[in-house]
Protein backbone atom coordinates (compact mmCIF):
# COMPACT_ATOMS: atom_id res chain seq x y z
CA UNK A 1 0.00 0.00 0.00
CA UNK A 2 1.62 3.64 -0.69
CA UNK A 3 2.45 5.48 1.96
CA UNK A 4 0.69 8.94 1.50
CA UNK A 5 2.76 11.83 0.68
CA UNK A 6 4.10 14.26 3.28
CA UNK A 7 5.07 17.58 2.99
CA UNK A 8 6.75 20.21 5.56
CA UNK A 9 5.46 23.89 6.02
CA UNK A 10 6.83 26.28 7.68
CA UNK A 11 6.81 29.59 8.27
CA UNK A 12 6.48 33.20 10.44
CA UNK A 13 2.99 34.26 10.54
CA UNK A 14 1.92 37.60 11.90
CA UNK A 15 -0.01 37.88 15.52
CA UNK A 16 -2.81 39.93 14.18
CA UNK A 17 -4.59 40.10 18.13
CA UNK A 18 -3.28 40.49 21.23
CA UNK A 19 -6.27 40.06 24.05
CA UNK A 20 -7.17 39.09 26.79
CA UNK A 21 -9.44 36.26 25.52
CA UNK A 22 -9.82 34.70 22.31
CA UNK A 23 -13.16 33.12 21.80
CA UNK A 24 -13.66 30.74 18.63
CA UNK A 25 -16.80 30.45 17.29
CA UNK A 26 -19.46 32.89 16.64
CA UNK A 27 -22.21 30.21 16.87
CA UNK A 28 -24.90 30.74 20.23
CA UNK A 29 -21.95 29.43 22.76
CA UNK A 30 -19.07 31.07 21.42
CA UNK A 31 -21.67 34.37 21.42
CA UNK A 32 -22.83 34.32 24.63
CA UNK A 33 -18.97 33.90 26.00
CA UNK A 34 -17.49 36.50 23.81
CA UNK A 35 -20.20 39.26 24.39
CA UNK A 36 -20.27 37.97 28.39
CA UNK A 37 -16.64 38.28 29.02
CA UNK A 38 -16.29 41.81 27.06
CA UNK A 39 -19.09 43.40 28.94
CA UNK A 40 -16.65 42.53 32.02
CA UNK A 41 -14.17 45.30 30.53
CA UNK A 42 -11.63 42.46 29.05
CA UNK A 43 -10.70 42.44 25.37
CA UNK A 44 -11.90 39.88 23.33
CA UNK A 45 -11.52 38.83 20.16
CA UNK A 46 -14.05 36.76 18.32
CA UNK A 47 -13.32 34.69 15.10
CA UNK A 48 -15.86 32.74 13.45
CA UNK A 49 -15.34 30.46 10.02
CA UNK A 50 -18.91 31.56 8.17
CA UNK A 51 -20.03 34.46 6.90
CA UNK A 52 -22.42 35.13 10.22
CA UNK A 53 -23.27 34.51 13.82
CA UNK A 54 -25.12 31.85 14.94
CA UNK A 55 -24.38 29.26 13.51
CA UNK A 56 -27.02 26.44 13.48
CA UNK A 57 -29.74 28.65 13.95
CA UNK A 58 -28.65 31.33 11.34
CA UNK A 59 -26.52 29.38 8.69
CA UNK A 60 -27.77 25.83 9.11
CA UNK A 61 -31.38 27.26 8.69
CA UNK A 62 -32.27 25.33 11.95
CA UNK A 63 -36.15 26.68 12.47
CA UNK A 64 -36.60 26.67 16.35
CA UNK A 65 -35.24 26.88 19.94
CA UNK A 66 -35.77 24.56 21.88
CA UNK A 67 -37.63 25.48 25.18
CA UNK A 68 -35.81 28.09 27.07
CA UNK A 69 -37.38 27.20 30.04
CA UNK A 70 -38.82 24.24 32.56
CA UNK A 71 -42.69 24.92 31.95
CA UNK A 72 -41.63 27.40 35.07
CA UNK A 73 -38.91 29.15 35.21
CA UNK A 74 -37.23 30.61 32.38
CA UNK A 75 -33.59 29.03 32.31
CA UNK A 76 -31.26 30.51 29.92
CA UNK A 77 -31.34 33.77 31.66
CA UNK A 78 -28.84 36.06 31.04
CA UNK A 79 -27.53 36.25 27.54
CA UNK A 80 -30.29 33.69 26.56
CA UNK A 81 -33.01 36.07 27.89
CA UNK A 82 -31.56 38.87 26.00
CA UNK A 83 -31.39 37.29 22.60
CA UNK A 84 -35.29 35.89 23.47
CA UNK A 85 -36.16 39.76 24.18
CA UNK A 86 -34.37 41.25 21.48
CA UNK A 87 -36.15 38.66 18.48
CA UNK A 88 -39.24 39.32 19.84
CA UNK A 89 -38.88 42.53 19.61
CA UNK A 90 -37.95 42.61 16.32
CA UNK A 91 -40.35 40.74 14.81
CA UNK A 92 -38.02 37.37 14.56
CA UNK A 93 -40.27 34.83 15.60
CA UNK A 94 -43.21 32.74 13.87
CA UNK A 95 -46.35 34.30 13.66
CA UNK A 96 -47.70 31.75 16.04
CA UNK A 97 -45.15 32.52 18.73
CA UNK A 98 -46.24 33.74 21.76
CA UNK A 99 -43.89 35.77 24.37
CA UNK A 100 -43.75 34.47 27.91
CA UNK A 101 -44.26 31.18 26.99
CA UNK A 102 -41.47 28.89 27.58
CA UNK A 103 -41.48 26.18 24.93
CA UNK A 104 -39.95 26.23 21.54
CA UNK A 105 -39.71 29.85 19.48
CA UNK A 106 -39.72 29.59 15.80
CA UNK A 107 -36.65 31.66 14.33
CA UNK A 108 -36.27 33.77 11.01
CA UNK A 109 -32.90 33.46 10.28
CA UNK A 110 -32.34 36.76 8.57
CA UNK A 111 -33.97 38.61 11.93
CA UNK A 112 -31.52 36.61 13.86
CA UNK A 113 -28.54 36.91 12.10
CA UNK A 114 -29.14 41.33 13.18
CA UNK A 115 -29.83 40.62 16.27
CA UNK A 116 -26.76 38.74 16.90
CA UNK A 117 -24.74 41.39 14.85
CA UNK A 118 -26.11 44.39 17.10
CA UNK A 119 -25.40 42.33 20.39
CA UNK A 120 -21.37 42.26 19.26
CA UNK A 121 -20.69 44.95 17.85
CA UNK A 122 -22.55 46.70 20.36
CA UNK A 123 -19.76 45.71 23.34
CA UNK A 124 -16.72 47.11 20.60
CA UNK A 125 -14.91 43.67 20.95
CA UNK A 126 -12.46 42.85 17.73
CA UNK A 127 -14.00 39.89 15.69
CA UNK A 128 -14.11 38.73 12.02
CA UNK A 129 -16.25 36.86 9.95
CA UNK A 130 -14.74 33.90 7.33
CA UNK A 131 -12.02 33.61 10.08
CA UNK A 132 -11.12 30.16 9.91
CA UNK A 133 -8.92 28.19 13.03
CA UNK A 134 -6.32 25.85 11.69
CA UNK A 135 -3.92 25.24 14.78
CA UNK A 136 -2.94 26.24 18.22
CA UNK A 137 0.35 26.49 19.96
CA UNK A 138 1.14 24.95 22.93
CA UNK A 139 3.90 25.10 25.96
CA UNK A 140 3.52 23.77 29.21
CA UNK A 141 0.05 22.52 28.97
CA UNK A 142 -1.50 26.50 27.37
CA UNK A 143 -2.45 27.29 24.67
CA UNK A 144 -0.24 30.78 23.92
CA UNK A 145 -1.33 31.25 20.16
CA UNK A 146 -3.93 30.13 18.31
CA UNK A 147 -3.71 30.53 14.04
CA UNK A 148 -6.47 31.62 12.10
CA UNK A 149 -6.64 31.69 7.93
CA UNK A 150 -8.62 34.27 6.29
CA UNK A 151 -8.43 35.78 2.39
CA UNK A 152 -5.61 37.66 3.35
CA UNK A 153 -3.59 35.04 4.33
CA UNK A 154 -2.56 33.97 7.60
CA UNK A 155 -2.31 35.43 11.13
CA UNK A 156 -2.00 34.35 15.18
CA UNK A 157 -4.19 35.38 17.52
CA UNK A 158 -1.99 35.62 21.59
CA UNK A 159 -4.60 35.48 24.24
CA UNK A 160 -4.23 34.88 28.07
CA UNK A 161 -7.59 32.24 27.89
CA UNK A 162 -9.35 30.87 24.96
CA UNK A 163 -12.58 29.43 24.64
CA UNK A 164 -13.41 26.72 22.28
CA UNK A 165 -17.11 27.84 21.22
CA UNK A 166 -15.94 25.46 17.56
CA UNK A 167 -19.14 23.26 18.49
CA UNK A 168 -16.41 20.49 17.71
CA UNK A 169 -13.39 20.89 20.35
CA UNK A 170 -11.34 22.03 18.03
CA UNK A 171 -8.84 23.87 20.23
CA UNK A 172 -9.44 21.87 23.02
CA UNK A 173 -8.44 18.38 20.99
CA UNK A 174 -5.86 19.63 18.88
CA UNK A 175 -4.21 21.37 22.26
CA UNK A 176 -3.97 17.18 23.31
CA UNK A 177 -7.58 17.26 25.72
CA UNK A 178 -8.84 13.89 25.83
CA UNK A 179 -12.29 13.43 24.34
CA UNK A 180 -14.53 11.03 23.32
CA UNK A 181 -16.54 11.14 19.97
CA UNK A 182 -20.05 8.97 19.52
CA UNK A 183 -21.31 5.46 20.73
CA UNK A 184 -19.12 2.30 21.95
CA UNK A 185 -18.70 1.82 18.09
CA UNK A 186 -17.67 5.38 17.45
CA UNK A 187 -21.28 6.24 15.64
CA UNK A 188 -22.82 9.73 15.79
CA UNK A 189 -25.93 10.76 15.32
CA UNK A 190 -26.94 11.82 11.76
CA UNK A 191 -27.02 15.70 11.02
CA UNK A 192 -30.06 17.23 9.33
CA UNK A 193 -29.26 19.76 6.22
CA UNK A 194 -32.36 21.89 7.12
CA UNK A 195 -34.89 24.20 4.55
CA UNK A 196 -36.49 26.62 3.89
CA UNK A 197 -40.01 26.41 2.18
CA UNK A 198 -42.25 29.20 0.55
CA UNK A 199 -46.10 28.97 -0.45
CA UNK A 200 -47.29 26.85 2.01
CA UNK A 201 -50.98 27.41 3.40
CA UNK A 202 -50.96 26.88 7.21
CA UNK A 203 -54.51 27.08 7.74
CA UNK A 204 -54.55 23.91 5.33
CA UNK A 205 -52.64 21.97 6.90
CA UNK A 206 -53.82 22.56 10.53
CA UNK A 207 -57.30 21.55 8.92
CA UNK A 208 -56.28 18.64 7.94
CA UNK A 209 -54.85 17.47 11.41
CA UNK A 210 -52.12 15.17 8.99
CA UNK A 211 -49.19 14.18 10.76
CA UNK A 212 -45.80 14.30 8.69
CA UNK A 213 -44.19 11.54 10.36
CA UNK A 214 -46.92 9.27 10.52
CA UNK A 215 -47.95 9.34 7.10
CA UNK A 216 -44.11 8.36 6.09
CA UNK A 217 -45.32 4.20 6.24
CA UNK A 218 -47.61 5.12 3.01
CA UNK A 219 -44.58 7.08 0.87
CA UNK A 220 -42.21 3.86 2.02
CA UNK A 221 -44.57 1.52 0.50
CA UNK A 222 -44.89 3.60 -2.48
CA UNK A 223 -40.71 3.86 -2.95
CA UNK A 224 -40.86 7.67 -2.59
CA UNK A 225 -37.93 7.85 -0.50
CA UNK A 226 -34.18 6.13 -1.05
CA UNK A 227 -33.92 5.41 2.61
CA UNK A 228 -36.89 4.54 5.09
CA UNK A 229 -35.98 7.36 8.01
CA UNK A 230 -38.72 6.81 9.77
CA UNK A 231 -37.97 9.83 12.37
CA UNK A 232 -39.12 13.51 10.28
CA UNK A 233 -38.85 16.03 13.05
CA UNK A 234 -40.92 18.62 10.65
CA UNK A 235 -41.85 21.50 9.44
CA UNK A 236 -42.13 24.43 11.50
CA UNK A 237 -43.72 27.64 10.58
CA UNK A 238 -41.77 30.46 10.99
CA UNK A 239 -43.52 33.26 8.12
CA UNK A 240 -47.39 33.87 7.01
CA UNK A 241 -46.72 31.24 4.70
CA UNK A 242 -43.02 29.90 4.74
CA UNK A 243 -41.89 26.45 6.70
CA UNK A 244 -38.44 26.07 8.28
CA UNK A 245 -37.72 22.34 7.40
CA UNK A 246 -36.14 20.00 9.48
CA UNK A 247 -36.35 16.94 7.75
CA UNK A 248 -33.90 14.52 6.52
CA UNK A 249 -31.14 13.13 8.03
CA UNK A 250 -27.74 12.94 6.55
CA UNK A 251 -26.21 9.66 8.12
CA UNK A 252 -22.43 8.84 8.93
CA UNK A 253 -21.71 12.74 8.93
CA UNK A 254 -18.55 13.44 10.82
CA UNK A 255 -18.44 17.36 11.32
CA UNK A 256 -14.77 16.74 12.23
CA UNK A 257 -13.96 15.71 8.18
CA UNK A 258 -14.58 18.14 5.59
CA UNK A 259 -15.24 14.79 3.33
CA UNK A 260 -17.77 13.79 5.03
CA UNK A 261 -19.50 17.18 5.65
CA UNK A 262 -19.23 17.05 1.27
CA UNK A 263 -20.90 14.21 1.34
CA UNK A 264 -23.82 15.14 3.57
CA UNK A 265 -24.04 18.39 1.61
CA UNK A 266 -24.31 16.84 -1.47
CA UNK A 267 -27.04 14.45 -0.08
CA UNK A 268 -28.87 16.81 2.11
CA UNK A 269 -29.44 19.07 -1.43
CA UNK A 270 -30.62 16.30 -3.44
CA UNK A 271 -32.50 14.52 -0.74
CA UNK A 272 -34.91 17.79 -0.77
CA UNK A 273 -36.71 16.05 -4.09
CA UNK A 274 -37.88 13.78 -2.19
CA UNK A 275 -39.21 15.44 0.74
CA UNK A 276 -40.65 18.03 -2.11
CA UNK A 277 -42.62 15.27 -3.43
CA UNK A 278 -43.63 13.52 -0.26
CA UNK A 279 -45.21 16.79 1.17
CA UNK A 280 -46.89 17.95 -2.08
CA UNK A 281 -48.48 14.06 -2.12
CA UNK A 282 -49.04 12.93 0.99
CA UNK A 283 -50.29 16.10 3.27
CA UNK A 284 -52.22 18.90 2.53
CA UNK A 285 -51.27 22.81 2.85
CA UNK A 286 -47.92 21.68 0.90
CA UNK A 287 -49.28 21.56 -2.73
CA UNK A 288 -48.22 24.73 -4.07
CA UNK A 289 -44.74 24.68 -1.77
CA UNK A 290 -41.03 25.78 -3.42
CA UNK A 291 -37.94 25.16 -2.00
CA UNK A 292 -36.38 28.97 -1.00
CA UNK A 293 -33.25 27.78 0.64
CA UNK A 294 -31.04 25.20 1.95
CA UNK A 295 -28.55 25.78 4.92
CA UNK A 296 -25.14 26.77 3.62
CA UNK A 297 -24.27 24.55 7.00
CA UNK A 298 -25.23 21.18 7.76
CA UNK A 299 -27.26 20.93 10.87
CA UNK A 300 -24.82 19.25 13.04
CA UNK A 301 -26.15 17.47 16.28
CA UNK A 302 -22.80 15.12 17.60
CA UNK A 303 -19.32 15.37 17.41
CA UNK A 304 -16.65 15.22 20.00
CA UNK A 305 -17.28 15.47 23.65
CA UNK A 306 -13.88 17.29 25.55
CA UNK A 307 -13.36 15.26 28.55
CA UNK A 308 -12.94 17.89 31.47
CA UNK A 309 -12.42 17.73 35.25
CA UNK A 310 -15.84 16.15 35.76
CA UNK A 311 -17.75 14.62 32.81
CA UNK A 312 -21.69 15.11 33.60
CA UNK A 313 -23.38 11.70 32.81
CA UNK A 314 -26.97 10.07 32.07
CA UNK A 315 -27.20 9.23 36.28
CA UNK A 316 -26.92 12.84 36.82
CA UNK A 317 -29.70 13.48 34.59
CA UNK A 318 -31.91 11.27 36.35
CA UNK A 319 -31.54 12.33 40.03
CA UNK A 320 -32.03 16.05 38.95
CA UNK A 321 -28.29 16.01 40.00
CA UNK A 322 -27.40 19.43 41.98
CA UNK A 323 -23.76 20.96 41.87
CA UNK A 324 -21.76 23.17 44.63
CA UNK A 325 -20.13 24.51 41.33
CA UNK A 326 -23.11 24.28 39.02
CA UNK A 327 -23.26 27.61 36.69
CA UNK A 328 -26.95 26.54 35.55
CA UNK A 329 -29.57 24.24 35.01
CA UNK A 330 -31.27 22.87 32.05
CA UNK A 331 -34.54 20.77 31.22
CA UNK A 332 -34.38 19.19 27.90
CA UNK A 333 -34.88 15.78 27.85
CA UNK A 334 -32.20 13.45 26.32
CA UNK A 335 -33.10 13.40 22.75
CA UNK A 336 -30.64 11.22 20.24
CA UNK A 337 -31.21 10.32 16.73
CA UNK A 338 -30.95 7.23 15.21
CA UNK A 339 -27.23 7.06 13.74
CA UNK A 340 -28.83 4.45 10.94
CA UNK A 341 -32.32 4.01 9.41
CA UNK A 342 -33.01 1.12 11.10
CA UNK A 343 -36.63 0.63 12.86
CA UNK A 344 -35.29 -0.79 15.90
CA UNK A 345 -32.93 1.39 16.57
CA UNK A 346 -35.43 4.41 15.78
CA UNK A 347 -37.73 2.83 18.10
CA UNK A 348 -35.66 2.15 20.67
CA UNK A 349 -34.52 6.06 20.64
CA UNK A 350 -37.95 6.89 20.41
CA UNK A 351 -38.74 5.23 23.72
CA UNK A 352 -36.04 6.86 25.41
CA UNK A 353 -36.67 10.48 24.44
CA UNK A 354 -40.50 9.74 25.59
CA UNK A 355 -38.46 8.11 28.99
CA UNK A 356 -35.80 10.36 29.50
CA UNK A 357 -37.36 13.68 30.13
CA UNK A 358 -38.34 16.02 33.15
CA UNK A 359 -41.80 16.78 34.62
CA UNK A 360 -42.66 20.37 34.85
CA UNK A 361 -40.24 22.47 36.91
CA UNK A 362 -37.94 19.84 36.83
CA UNK A 363 -34.10 20.44 35.94
CA UNK A 364 -30.58 19.13 36.68
CA UNK A 365 -27.38 20.95 37.27
CA UNK A 366 -24.42 21.94 34.91
CA UNK A 367 -21.42 22.13 36.93
CA UNK A 368 -18.38 24.25 36.19
CA UNK A 369 -15.85 21.59 35.86
CA UNK A 370 -17.82 20.15 32.65
CA UNK A 371 -15.56 23.69 30.72
CA UNK A 372 -12.62 22.72 32.02
CA UNK A 373 -10.52 20.22 30.09
CA UNK A 374 -8.28 18.27 31.21
CA UNK A 375 -4.59 18.88 30.53
CA UNK A 376 -4.86 22.11 29.64
CA UNK A 377 -4.59 25.14 31.63
CA UNK A 378 -5.95 28.52 29.86
CA UNK A 379 -8.88 26.62 27.98
CA UNK A 380 -12.68 26.46 28.44
CA UNK A 381 -15.04 24.72 26.31
CA UNK A 382 -18.72 25.67 25.67
CA UNK A 383 -21.70 24.42 23.81
CA UNK A 384 -22.03 20.63 22.40
CA UNK A 385 -18.55 19.69 23.37
CA UNK A 386 -18.39 20.01 26.40
CA UNK A 387 -17.33 16.92 29.31
CA UNK A 388 -19.98 15.09 29.05
CA UNK A 389 -21.56 11.19 28.33
CA UNK A 390 -23.16 11.01 24.93
CA UNK A 391 -27.27 10.87 26.82
CA UNK A 392 -26.65 14.55 28.39
CA UNK A 393 -24.62 15.69 24.81
CA UNK A 394 -28.01 14.67 23.40
CA UNK A 395 -29.89 17.08 25.94
CA UNK A 396 -27.48 19.83 26.03
CA UNK A 397 -26.43 20.49 22.51
CA UNK A 398 -29.79 22.46 21.41
CA UNK A 399 -29.57 26.73 21.36
CA UNK A 400 -30.78 27.75 24.41
CA UNK A 401 -28.45 24.81 26.53
CA UNK A 402 -24.95 26.78 24.84
CA UNK A 403 -26.09 30.02 25.87
CA UNK A 404 -25.95 28.47 29.75
CA UNK A 405 -22.42 26.59 28.87
CA UNK A 406 -21.42 30.21 26.89
CA UNK A 407 -21.92 32.48 29.18
CA UNK A 408 -20.56 30.71 32.27
CA UNK A 409 -17.19 30.20 30.09
CA UNK A 410 -16.95 33.40 29.23
CA UNK A 411 -17.52 35.14 32.61
CA UNK A 412 -14.51 32.67 33.90
CA UNK A 413 -12.22 33.60 31.54
CA UNK A 414 -13.35 37.36 32.46
CA UNK A 415 -12.68 36.39 35.89
CA UNK A 416 -9.55 34.67 35.72
CA UNK A 417 -8.35 37.47 33.96
CA UNK A 418 -9.00 40.09 36.32
CA UNK A 419 -8.01 37.90 39.29
CA UNK A 420 -4.96 36.54 36.97
CA UNK A 421 -5.18 33.09 37.49
CA UNK A 422 -6.20 30.16 35.48
CA UNK A 423 -9.94 29.42 35.00
CA UNK A 424 -9.22 26.18 36.67
CA UNK A 425 -8.17 28.55 39.95
CA UNK A 426 -11.53 31.35 39.72
CA UNK A 427 -13.81 31.10 42.89
CA UNK A 428 -16.78 29.62 41.70
CA UNK A 429 -18.19 31.23 44.45
CA UNK A 430 -17.62 34.99 42.90
CA UNK A 431 -18.49 33.35 39.31
CA UNK A 432 -21.77 32.02 40.58
CA UNK A 433 -22.34 35.45 41.70
CA UNK A 434 -21.78 37.34 38.82
CA UNK A 435 -23.45 35.28 36.85
CA UNK A 436 -26.63 35.22 38.78
CA UNK A 437 -26.29 39.37 38.69
CA UNK A 438 -26.57 38.97 35.11
CA UNK A 439 -29.85 37.04 35.16
CA UNK A 440 -28.01 33.23 35.32
CA UNK A 441 -31.22 30.70 36.73
CA UNK A 442 -28.96 29.32 39.83
CA UNK A 443 -31.52 28.65 42.02
CA UNK A 444 -29.40 26.33 44.33
CA UNK A 445 -26.52 29.39 44.82
CA UNK A 446 -27.14 30.79 48.51
CA UNK A 447 -24.54 33.82 47.96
Amino acid sequence: MPQPQVVTFERSVPVRHTVDIMVAGGGPAGLAAAVTAARQGRSVFLAEAHSCFGGMGTAALVPAFMPFGDGVNFLAGGFGQEVYDRLFDAGGTGPDDKRGTLGCVNVQAEVLKRVYDELVVGTGMAFSFQTQVIAVDTRDARVTHVICSGKSGLCAVRAKVFVDGTGDGDIAAWAGAPFEKGDANGSMMPGTLCSLWAGIDWDAVRKSGLNAEKELPRAFKDKVFTQEDRHLPGMWRVGQHIGGGNIGHTFGVDSTDERSLTKALLWGRKSMLEYERYYKRYLKGFEQMVLAATGSLPGVRESRRITGDYVLNLDDFKKRAVFDDEIGRFSYPVEIHASTPDANNFEKLEDEFKTLRYGKGETDGSPFRTRLPQGLRNVLVAGRCLSSDRYIQGSVRVMPGCYITGQAAGMAAALAVERKKDPRSVDVTELQSRLKKMGAFLPNFKG
